[in-house]
């Protein structure tokens, strides 16, 4: 290995011309190609396409136009009027003819027409009213609303995009007073939209952050352009490479350029360090760079198959989104390495310029640091060892209390336009959860159906609670609607009387062809057939509050599945009752994304642990490597738990993909111990060689990520808020664990790892050789010792 070390570092360093012009060519070629990306915004794109969840969400598209609400909500004291009736048709006149609107319901549009004006004076209209309320109009009876299906599938033009639509829509109720849009649609659309922003402004600023802390860390423009450039390059050929293979960027894929930026900087970091080092042993600028290659080519290499197994272990995600961001992220940590071997030589070596990365002001001090910290690791390890554990096992305990957050309203920043909305509709129409349950029916449906469907919605209505903070119940669903319904409000017959009648079936299927012929729009939104299958299903549209606990949320879909169950469970000649809509696929899409974090956590240690064990050639060493990356991710969690912050979307990927990223440093800091150590077997002395070498790029390379990260903190979106800040303090507590528990661990088992690992011989033999010379800046304290 140390052969092939040095004739790689031989290799690239006499070739660095042609590297160059390579991956000049490969950044161009990725720029053009990454304009072809796209970015997918569809919800059936964050589930595997086998989901069975998907199947009756597809199924209504399919048999009812779509499964995609809008609701356009405005304020209007004088509704129950002439005018306020004429204006709320208008408007849903207009809406109705949008390219992107399958139908549009209101007031307006009922059978009544204008005539629900007489809502104190007609029985008719009384009831038409209450069908409706918390529908299509308030409980305060000045609230109005439009609820629009969208159309399905891909527009056939761009006035008919989701986007368009919105935005229209938005337009359209602007003058009106307190107008609004809300629904599932929007909350995805705006989501969409500031990852799309934050990828473009976040991405740049933390690339400036993390470069102006390279700066200050290495004082030269030629050490900073160099990881720079590799960002850059493994960045667009990433991109160019994913639209070469037809993968589209998804909800979370904004983290790439996070995450290519974290796996960049440490390699470079290290390189730099090492670099400077033999520098200040008197080499010559391409012997040095030489020496820091052929020493750290394994280490790297190490570290970048580790990042692609932690980033690898996200394809066992059930959720598309997170499943694709794994694909990502490997091929992202295999493109830094190539892009490092591409340009670092080149960039390090061309011109006199600079040439040398410099000495931080003050790292005197984190000289003395570091070898105080050794000092005290030698001195007391037991007790080190105690008051981590006590630490960490009191904030893993705080693990049993993590929530999942399925309010998707609080994504965003309370000030967003999307919250107000949402505020609104929730408040004053009963809830934006807007979701169904299919029921299968013959056509027309007959009275012994449509009763069937009253009763199972009395059950609904009944039975489907939420506790309240007095220890009461609360009705669970706050809006419950159908066919049978409409029926009920229209005939001066009930349902169960129809059903009983002799002449009952003839009288429905007379009633339904002329609601068809009256109003086939709200009809067709109420009962249809599936192209596919050719079955009949009847549609009860369901409303429900979108801003309570994920618990009560997965309480109501639970006990509205199980009604649904007993009073349609299906059979041989007809399929069963479904339940679906936005409301049951967010729900559910972050307690898998919470679940599959653990199955990847696991595929994640298992890997990296077979890995380390192979390279290290002990499976000791591979233990006590993955023991100080663990620890920060279950007290994060922990922590997480105890202060009540809820798991989201941001949040529910950093176990697997944080123990890729920190066992880096790991790998690195074993190797330099165990150099040092196969010297003459002298622990501390081993120890202090690996501080002031791995653990020096360690805090220069962790400094830089965790104040670029702090860009992520200013996005308008929290989970890529929650992102970034897990990142910082995961990272932060990989680099302790790394410069304090990795340590102590290794000093504990040293008797048992003492295999040597000797430095590339060109390396020893210069280092033995060649006494210390400083370059033009004075060099560290330690640059005898290490040499």
């Amino acid at each position: 290995m140390d052969r092939m070390s040095e004739r790689v570092a031989g290799w690239l360093i006499s070739h660095r011309a042609l590297l160059a012009i390579i991956a000049l060519v490969a950044g161009v070629v990725g720029v053009e190609r990454a304009r072809q990306l796209e970015f997918s915004r569809s919800i059936d794109a964050m589930f595997d396409r086998s989901d069975p969840a998907l199947l009756p969400y597809r199924r209504v598209a399919r048999t009812f136009g779509s499964g995609e609400v809008l609701i356009v909500a405005y304020d209007d004291a004088d509704l129950f009027t002439p005018a306020g009736i004429a204006r709320l048709e208008g408007l849903t006149t207009r809406i109705a003819a949008l390219p992107g609107i399958a139908s549009a319901t209101s007031l307006a549009t009922t059978p009544l027409g204008r005539g629900v004006i007489d809502v104190d004076g007609n029985g008719t209209a009384a009831r038409v009213v209450s069908l409706l309320e918390g529908y299509a109009v308030g409980a305060d009876r000045r609230t109005a609303a439009v609820v629009c299906l969208l159309r399905p599938g891909a527009p056939q033009s761009p006035e008919g995009s989701r986007g368009a639509t919105i935005d229209a829509l938005r337009a359209l109720v602007a003058e009106l007073p307190e107008g609004t849009v809300a629904g599932e649609p929007v909350m995805l659309r705006e989501g969409f939209a500031m990852l799309e922003r934050d990828g473009n402004v976040l991405g740049t600023t933390s690339g400036l952050l993390a470069a102006a802390v390279l700066l200050v860390s290495f004082r030269s423009l030629r050490w900073l352009v160099t990881p720079l450039a590799v960002v850059l390059l493994a960045l667009w050929t990433t991109r160019g490479a994913l639209a070469v293979i037809g993968l589209r960027l998804t909800m979370v894929s904004t983290m790439l350029s996070a995450m290519v930026t974290v796996v960049a900087i440490a390699t470079v970091v290290h390189l730099i360090v090492e670099f400077r080092r033999q520098r200040s042993l008197g080499r010559g600028a391409e012997p040095a760079l030489h020496a820091a290659i052929a020493t750290l080519a394994w280490p790297i290499a190490g570290a970048i198959a580790t990042d692609c197994i932690g980033f690898g272990s996200l394809l066992v995600s059930r959720v598309g989104p997170v499943h694709d961001f794994g694909v990502m992220t490997a091929l992202g940590a295999i493109m830094v390495l190539l892009a490092s071997a591409a340009i670092i030589p080149f960039l390090a070596l061309t011109g006199r310029f600079d040439a040398d990365p410099k000495r931080a002001w003050g790292e005197q001090l984190l000289d003395l640091g570091l070898d105080r910290l050794v000092a005290r690791i030698v001195r007391q390890p037991v007790a080190i060892l105690a008051v981590t554990a006590v630490v960490v096992a009191v904030a893993v305990s705080g693990m049993r209390w993590l929530e999942v957050e399925t309010d998707y309203i609080r994504n965003f920043r309370r000030s967003s336009p999307v919250v107000r909305s949402y505020d609104m509709v929730e408040t004053r129409l009963g809830g934006a959860g807007v979701w169904d349950v299919l029921v299968p029916t013959t056509d027309p449906p007959d009275a012994t159906t449509l009763a069937a469907v009253a009763r199972l919605e009395r059950r609904l209505r009944d039975e489907v609670t939420v506790p309240t903070a007095d220890g009461g119940t609360t009705a669970g669903l706050t809006k419950v609607m159908s066919l049978a319904d409409l029926l009920d409000t229209l005939s001066p017959v009930s349902l169960a009387d129809l059903e009983k009648s002799r002449v009952g079936g003839w009288l429905v299927s007379g009633a339904v062809g002329l609601l068809r012929q009256r109003e086939p729009k709200l009809c067709a939104a109420l009962v249809g057939q599936d192209p596919e299958d050719g079955s009949h299903w009847l549609r009860v549209m369901l409303r429900a509050r979108e801003r309570q606990p994920a618990a009560a949320k997965r309480e109501i879909i639970a006990t509205v599945r199980r009604i649904v169950a007993e009073e349609f469970p299906g059979g041989t000649d007809r399929p069963a009752g479904e339940v679906t809509g936005f409301f049951v696929l967010l729900a559910q899409l972050v307690d898998r994304l919470l679940a599959d974090q653990w199955r990847a956590f696991l595929v994640a240690t298992a890997g990296i642990l077979a890995l380390l064990a192979v390279s290290f050639r002990s499976i000791l060493l591979a233990l006590v490597a993955l023991v100080p990356n663990a620890l920060p991710i279950f007290l994060v969690l922990g922590l997480l738990g105890w202060i009540g912050e809820p798991v989201n979307m941001g949040t529910a990927m950093i176990a697997a993909v944080s123990m890729g990223l920190s066992v880096d440093s790991s790998i690195h800091y074993i190797v330099a111990f165990r150099r040092r150590l196969a010297e003459d077997g002298a622990v501390a002395a081993a120890l202090g060689v690996a501080h002031q070498t791995a653990g020096r790029a360690m805090i220069f390379s962790t400094l830089a990520l965790v104040v670029g990260f702090l860009a992520l903190l200013t996005s308008s979106f929290i989970p890529t808020v929650s992102f970034g800040a897990l990142c910082c303090l995961t990272l932060t507590g990989g680099l302790l664990g790394n410069l304090v528990v990795l340590p102590v661990l290794l000093a504990l088992v040293a008797p048992w790892v003492t295999t040597p690992c000797p430095a590339p011989r060109e390396s020893l033999q210069l280092s033995k050789t060649l006494p210390p010379a400083p370059v033009p800046e004075s060099p560290p304290p330690h640059a005898r010792r290490t040499g």
